[in-house]
């Protein structure tokens, strides 16, 4: 089976969790300090995206349209 995360972007995740852990990383936007871990990998793979690593897509979008075809079908 193929591996879903290349290893290059596995590294870029253990850099930010590692800046995590120091108190050092923080938000894109507010620029406040993280203390999720689950943020913190988030940052660590929208970095390696950014770097053009082999991560999948983010599931954002298949949860809205989930949302949408369940509200269509309540509604008939």
């Amino acid at each position: 089976m193929a591996r879903k995360y290349s290893r290059k972007a596995t590294t870029d995740v253990k850099r930010a969790m590692k800046k995590r852990k120091a108190g050092t990383l923080k938000s894109g936007g507010s620029g406040k300090k993280v203390a999720s871990r689950k943020q913190a990998i988030a940052i660590g793979l929208s970095e390696a995206r950014a770097k053009g690593k082999k991560v999948p897509k983010k599931a954002t979008k298949k949860r809205k349209a989930a949302k949408k075809k369940t509200a269509k079908k309540s509604k008939r």
